[in-house]
């Protein structure tokens, strides 16, 4: 039996001749540091070569081939489009539209359309809704303004503590719900309207004050009758009096702090002497110094609310009432005009300040007063005491203009 042929085994390496593996050896590093510039495997004579399985299986270098790429021609082409990013929240610098109508009458074109409201006539028992809903009438009446009564006869409608420190009342009696004109004014803002609180009688009162005999005990009365408004005697608080004039600066501070959100402040023409009081006593100068103190106490106390006056022309006041309230430092002024008697003369006053009062007896001159551009504002007082009747009849005289 003949054996059968074996296949070699191995890599062949033994059969290469050993200068072989000393001349790869030798090269070495040079070799390997030139191996760009020199053939090592061309020193080894083919019949070797092909004895060396890395030579054998291995195909030489090819050289770099640089290939000159065609100029492409150039094609007009739409810009690739830019993804927009999904934009995040931001804050609008676009004024938001005003919810107020723009004004097309001349009566929407004043400043201030004002109505004034006694201080009895929505604290009695006055519900919030009832509050909200009087609120609502004035304003589809054209008006944007309440001004109504806080203070009268020497005591506020609202539960003061100063009143009750002071005089032993928390307020005038009446049935007082504790958040009434804090609902007013809510309500007012929310339909774009004002709140001007009236300090109605100023500094004098009359028999039916709560506080008559206290302030009689106390001397704080002036000697003699202010008979100002026939009808009706009115007596005049005494503010040369330390005691006096600190107790109408704490009301006016307590009251600002406790409706900080109160738009203004509105005192008439009581806030003034009478020149029929007996004696030759001129009370100008002590009364400039006591409106200037008040008002400077409540301009610290809250120094955004206004500080108004309703009074008669600078003249009459001056000369008839010690008022010489261009010299308080008040925010704005309105002449009050409730009779015709010299209603053109007192024209020149009303153009210079900030409007006029009138009342129904005037209502024949509204016409003239609404298409007037020179008069900033009109303030309506009922002297009928129904407001909102004579709020009805000053709407048909309006939209019929």
């Amino acid at each position: 039996m003949s054996r059968s042929k074996k296949e070699p085994k191995g890599c062949g390496c033994a059969a290469i001749p050993l200068w072989v593996f000393l001349l790869l050896f030798a090269g070495g590093y040079g070799a390997y540091s030139q191996r760009d510039k020199i053939d090592l495997i061309s020193l080894i004579p083919e019949d070797i070569q092909a004895k060396i399985p890395l030579i054998r299986t291995a195909s030489p270098a090819s050289p770099p081939v640089h290939v000159s790429l065609p100029t492409p021609t150039p094609v007009e082409t739409q810009p690739t489009p830019t993804a927009t990013p999904t934009p995040s929240p931001t804050i609008s610098v676009t004024p938001t539209p005003s919810t107020t109508p723009t004004p097309t009458t001349p009566w929407e074109k004043k400043v201030i359309r004002g109505i004034y409201l006694s201080r009895y006539q929505v604290t009695n028992n006055a519900s919030e809704k009832t509050i909200r809903d009087r609120v609502r009438y004035y304003k589809s009446q054209g008006f944007n303004t309440i001004i109504h009564g806080v203070w009268g006869n020497a005591c506020t409608m609202y539960k003061s503590e100063v009143m009750q420190k002071t005089l032993g009342y928390a307020s005038c009696p009446n049935q007082f719900q504790d958040q009434w004109l804090t609902w007013m004014i809510d309500e007012a803002h929310q339909q774009n309207m004002e709140v001007h609180a009236y300090f109605e009688k100023g500094i004098k009162i009359d028999e039916n004050s709560p506080i008559f005999d206290l302030a009689v005990e106390k001397g704080w009365i002036v000697a003699g009758v202010d008979r100002t408004h026939p009808g009706v005697d009115h007596y005049v608080l005494d503010v040369e009096k330390p005691e006096v004039a600190n107790f109408f600066k704490n009301i006016l501070v307590e009251f600002v702090q406790k409706y900080p959100t109160i738009d203004a402040v509105q005192w008439d023409d009581y806030l003034g002497y009478h020149a029929e009081l007996p004696g030759k006593v001129d009370r100008t100068a002590k009364l400039t110094t006591f409106v200037q103190n008040m008002i400077g106490s409540m301009k610290q106390a809250n120094p955004n609310v206004s500080f108004d006056i309703c009074h008669h022309n600078p003249y009459w006041a001056k000369r008839y009432f010690a008022a010489d309230w261009q010299n308080w430092d008040v925010d704005r002024v309105f002449i009050q005009v409730y009779s015709d008697e010299n209603f053109s003369e007192e024209m020149k006053y009303v153009r210079k300040y900030n409007g006029i009062a009138i009342t129904e007896r005037q209502f024949n001159r509204l016409d003239d007063l609404a298409k007037n551009s020179e008069i900033e504002s009109i303030l309506l007082f009922p002297l009928s005491g129904k407001p909102e009747e004579t709020a009805a009849q000053l709407q048909q005289i309006v939209v019929n203009e």
